[in-house]
């Protein structure tokens, strides 16, 4: 008799000790579950270009508000917008290529990083080519919108932007697309002098996917938006575009924000974390609380049976 009441109680005991590991892993993979969504959504909303509106040069504020970026973090350069898409960001340029992966452009810690310019490449953007890097990021965030260019349609339907630098602003005229591997030495070399330039132009338009014909000649300056690509490991997409002291007009500002709205999200690409609203995950952690009582009191209903049980035998 002695035997068969240790025997439940080490029953009981092992019952009660799986219950108490299996509602601890469910806490802790629902609170880990909660913490990444969170946590993706607070790097998203710091990689979005509204974060920096208040510092965008106008025509309006003649770059005062750009200038008061620029006393943040000495290290901006430039604004750059991509006409039609959500690229509207300033550029930062570092000592290397590492330091704004991970830095914002108010010189704040970030895993969005920046949009900079190559550490090899002038300021002032007089170099042949200059090579500009961003994030690929879902939600049109930062240069997340780059590998769109690889559909013909996108690509046609955007053909300008501004590059604002030195106190004014400079046109780019787009003109090719190309995909290639981060390791592409013969793409990823910036300040290409002499008559290397020639051959350097010409191999850009060679791999490009999609190019237009404007002329562009060694005369010119070209700028390079590069950006991790999805389809590929370790591959690169690239928009190039000349630069321009004509400034062509932005289309968006000529439609209405009842437009831009409508349009947001028209390739579908959107993320899991900004689908999903606090009030959801609070909801989630509250039924895995009732989910987790109701199966203690299951358990401590077996106990109190099996007790019943023991006494009654």
């Amino acid at each position: 008799m002695k035997a068969e009441r240790l025997g439940r109680k080490a029953i009981k005991a092992i019952d009660g000790a799986v219950v108490i590991v299996v509602l601890t892993v469910i806490l802790l993979l629902t609170a880990f579950a909660g913490y990444a969504l969170w946590d993706s959504k607070q790097i998203y909303r710091a990689a979005d270009k509204s974060n920096y509106a208040v510092y965008k040069p106008t025509a309006e504020n003649e770059g005062k508000t750009f200038k008061e970026l620029q006393s943040l973090n000495a290290e901006v350069i430039a604004w750059l917008s991509v006409y039609g898409t959500n690229i509207d960001y300033p550029v930062t340029q570092g000592r290397d290529n590492m330091k704004y992966v991970n830095t914002n452009a108010e010189g704040l810690y970030s895993l969005s990083g920046a949009i900079f310019l190559d550490y090899n490449n002038s300021r002032d953007f007089s170099d042949f080519n200059s090579i500009v890097y961003g994030h690929h990021m879902e939600r049109k965030t930062m240069f997340g919108e780059i590998g769109d260019f690889s559909d013909k349609n996108m690509f046609e339907a955007h053909k300008y932007g501004n590059l604002y630098f030195n106190g004014r602003d400079h046109g780019i005229e787009f003109f090719a697309f190309l995909h290639t591997d981060a390791y592409d030495t013969e793409v990823f070399k910036a300040n290409v002098k002499g008559d290397a330039r020639q051959i350097y132009l010409d191999g850009l338009l060679a791999k490009a996917m999609y190019k237009r014909d404007i002329n562009v000649t060694t005369r010119d300056r070209i700028v390079l938006l590069s950006t991790c690509s999805t389809s590929t490991t370790n591959g690169r997409d690239i928009l190039v575009g000349r630069l321009s002291g004509k400034v062509y007009e932005d289309p968006a500002k000529q439609t209405d924000s009842a437009d831009e709205d409508e349009n947001a999200d028209a390739d579908g690409q959107s993320c899991l974390v900004d689908e999903i609203p606090l009030w959801t995950l609070l909801l989630a952690l509250l039924l895995t609380a009732l989910l987790i009582f109701q199966i203690l009191d299951i358990c401590r209903g077996n106990q109190k049976r099996i007790q019943k049980k023991g006494r009654n035998e």
